[in-house]
C-alpha cells in the first residue's frame, strides 16, 4: 500500500474516493509525519456498505465463538510482536512519551486477550425457568450486526481497542473512523487484523473528518450501532444523528475529575509523597490529554498551602521535549488548536481570579527541543472555584485547578459538582472513611488512594454527560449484543381461546 492508500474497504486498501489526502503533524515540531487519505461520504458509504454484506452473507457471524477468540489472541500476539513499532508510531503522531505509547501497546493486547477469554467462557445461553416441564426457555445473545466506531485522538489505538475487540468477539461487523489528527496506529491495527486472518469486509477502515465521515457514520440506516469517544458537543451531534434510525449509541464524553485529598492521607512522609506524586500522575500524565485526569485537586485545607507548594516544586522540575527522546516526562499537546485552547482557559482562570503557581505559558525556545512543537508547561491554579470556566469545563491540558474543604461533606458536594462524572479519586489513611465517600461520589471510576489503574475486566464510564453505556468488562461485551429470548413449545396444542 502506498502513504494515502489508508482507507481498506472489503479488503482492499485504496486512496479517498476524492483523491482527496491530509498531512498529520508530528506535534513536537509541527512538521509532516506522515499523509493519510481524506475520506468522505463516497467511502464512508462504500465501507458501511461492505460491512452489511459481510455481516448478513459473510461468514464471520456464524464462526464459532472458539474461531472468534483464537483469532483475537492471535492479534494481541502480532501487537506484542510489533510492540516497539507501535509504540513509537503511537508516540511521534500523539506526542506522548515513547513509555506511555509501549503502556498502550501492552493495555490493547490486554483487552483483546480478554475479550476472547470472556467470549470463549460463556455458555450457549441462560435456561429460563418457564413453570412447566413441557417448554425449553433460553435467553440467547446475537450480534448487534454493524457497529460504526469513532475514536478520539489522545488514546487512538487503545480506545480503537476498546471497541474493535468486543465488537468481533461479539461477531460484528465494523466500520472504524480515527481521529484525522491522530491516525495511524488504527491503520496499524487494521492491517494485523488482516494478518490475522479476519475476513474481507469485517474490519473497514476511513480515515477523514468528522463531518461528513463521522456524522454520515452516525446517520446511515444500515449502522446498527455507533460506538463515539470524544468531546461532549460532538457526542450529542452523534447522538442525534443516530436517532431517526434507533440504532444502539454508547457514548464516552470525557469528564472533570476530582482528586480528594483528605489530610489524614498526609500525616507521615510517606503519605504525603505518594499523595502529591499521584496528584501529578493524575493531572499531567500525557500533558493532561486524558479523558479521566485529575483536573480538580480538591485539598483539605489545612494542608493546602504545604501540599500546593510541594506540588508545584516538583511540576516546575518535569522535562518536557519529544516523547522519543531519553529522559522526557511529558511530551507536546496535540495540535495548534489544543495549544489555543489550553492558552485561552489558563486566562480565563486568571482573568476570573485564579491565582497561577507555575506554568501558565509556553516554555521558553532554549528550553524545550524541538522548539516548533506544541509544548505548553505543567500549570498549577490556585485558590480556585466552582463558577470558574477552567472548573467546570473539559481542559484536556496540563492545568490543575486547587480548591480547597473543611469538612468530608463539603469535598463531596465538591466532587459531585460537576456536569460529568466520569472517574475521581478520594485519598485517606481512614479506611471506613475512604470508602463512604467513594460510595457517595457520582461517577463511573472510583480509585482509593490511586489514580488512572483500570482493568480491562471492570467497566469503564460515566454519569451524567460524561455518557451512556460502558466499555471494557461484561457489560462492555454486551454492547455490542442483541439479547434474544426463544421460547419453545415442547408439546404444542390449541388454546381454545375462540370457539368454533
Amino acid at each position: 500500500m502506498s502513504a494515502v492508500e489508508t482507507i481498506h474497504v472489503d479488503g482492499v486498501w485504496r486512496t479517498a474516493a476524492s483523491g482527496a489526502q491530509r498531512e498529520v503533524l508530528d506535534p513536537a515540531d509541527a512538521k509532516t509525519l506522515a499523509v493519510v487519505a481524506e475520506g468522505g461520504a463516497e467511502d464512508t458509504d462504500a465501507a458501511i456498505a461492505a460491512a452489511r454484506r459481510a455481516f448478513d452473507s459473510g461468514p464471520w457471524p456464524h464462526t464459532p465463538v472458539a474461531e472468534r477468540a483464537a483469532l483475537l489472541r492471535r492479534v494481541a500476539d502480532l501487537l506484542q510482536r510489533d510492540r516497539e513499532e507501535i509504540a513509537l508510531l503511537e508516540s511521534r503522531d500523539t506526542g506522548k512519551t515513547l513509555e506511555e505509547g509501549r503502556v498502550d501497546v501492552d493495555d490493547v493486547t490486554n483487552a483483546f486477550r480478554y475479550f476472547a477469554e470472556l467470549v470463549a467462557g460463556e455458555s450457549a445461553g441462560r435456561v429460563v425457568d418457564a413453570g412447566s416441564p413441557d417448554v425449553h426457555s433460553v435467553v440467547v445473545h446475537e450480534p448487534v450486526g454493524v457497529c460504526a466506531m469513532i475514536t478520539p485522538w489522545n488514546y487512538p489505538l487503545l480506545q480503537a481497542s476498546w471497541k474493535v475487540a468486543p465488537a468481533l468477539a461479539a461477531g460484528n461487523t465494523f466500520v472504524i473512523k480515527p481521529s484525522e489528527v491522530t491516525p495511524l496506529s488504527t491503520v496499524h491495527l487494521v492491517k494485523l487484523l488482516v494478518e490475522a486472518g479476519l475476513p474481507n469486509g469485517v474490519a473497514n477502515l476511513v480515515t477523514g473528518a468528522g463531518d461528513p465521515v463521522g456524522a454520515r457514520m452516525a446517520e446511515h440506516p444500515d449502522v446498527d450501532l455507533v460506538s463515539f469517544t470524544g468531546g461532549l458537543i460532538s457526542g450529542t451531534k452523534v447522538a442525534q444523528a443516530a436517532a431517526p434510525s434507533v440504532k444502539k449509541v454508547a457514548l464516552e464524553l470525557g469528564g472533570k475529575n476530582p482528586n480528594v485529598v483528605f489530610a489524614d492521607a498526609c500525616a507521615t512522609d510517606e503519605g504525603f509523597d505518594t499523595a502529591v506524586d499521584q496528584a501529578l500522575n493524575a493531572a499531567f500524565i500525557h500533558s493532561g490529554q486524558v479523558c479521566s485526569a485529575g483536573a480538580r485537586l480538591i485539598i483539605e485545607e489545612s494542608v493546602r498551602e504545604r501540599f500546593v507548594a510541594e506540588l508545584v516544586s516538583r511540576a516546575e522540575k518535569i522535562k518536557l521535549g519529544r516523547g522519543t527522546e531519553e529522559g522526557v516526562e511529558c511530551g507536546p499537546l496535540v495540535s495548534a488548536q489544543q495549544l489555543a485552547k489550553t492558552q485561552a482557559y489558563v486566562a480565563s482562570a486568571l482573568e476570573e481570579g485564579a491565582v497561577l503557581r507555575c506554568g501558565g505559558k509556553q516554555p521558553e525556545p532554549s528550553d524545550v527541543r524541538p522548539a516548533t512543537g506544541y509544548f505548553y508547561l505543567p500549570t498549577v491554579l490556585d485558590q480556585c472555584h466552582r463558577e470558574m470556566r477552567v472548573v467546570r469545563e473539559e481542559t484536556f491540558g496540563p492545568i490543575l485547578s486547587v480548591e480547597t474543604f473543611s469538612t468530608e461533606d463539603e469535598a463531596v458536594a465538591l466532587a459531585n459538582d460537576t456536569e460529568y462524572g466520569l472517574a475521581g479519586a478520594v485519598w485517606s489513611s481512614d479506611t471506613a472513611r475512604a470508602r463512604r465517600v467513594a460510595a457517595r461520589l457520582r461517577h463511573g471510576t472510583v480509585w482509593i488512594n490511586d489514580f488512572h489503574p483500570y482493568l480491562p475486566q471492570a467497566e469503564w464510564g460515566g454519569f451524567g454527560k460524561s455518557g451512556v453505556g460502558r466499555e471494557l468488562g461484561p457489560a462492555g461485551l454486551d454492547e455490542y449484543r442483541e439479547t434474544k429470548h426463544v421460547y419453545e413449545n415442547l408439546r404444542p396444542g390449541p388454546v381454545r381461546w375462540f370457539g368454533g
